[in-house]
């Protein structure tokens, strides 16, 4: 499993990270975490507001930092 968080690194995009993070812990889920802050590659992933959370290239959510519960319930929904 490979997540992406897109963000040039501001603080919502920390904490979607952040929030990510705890969502696989709770889980007992391990995966790869990539941060992906070159705008130009945000935009040829579509990606037009950020943060963003991608699970194997597949976008998730765009433009808000979701919570911990929500990122394990789209986890949970993704990996059935």
């Amino acid at each position: 499993m490979k997540l992406q968080i897109l963000g040039i690194g501001c603080p919502r995009c920390k904490a979607l990270e952040q929030n990510t993070r705890d969502a696989l812990a709770k889980l007992g889920l391990e995966a790869d975490i990539e941060k992906v802050t070159d705008i130009d590659r945000i935009m040829d992933m579509g990606v037009m507001m950020t943060p963003a959370l991608a699970l194997d290239g597949v976008m998730l959510s765009v433009g808000k930092v979701l919570s911990s519960v929500q990122i394990a319930e789209l986890l949970t929904k993704e990996s059935h």
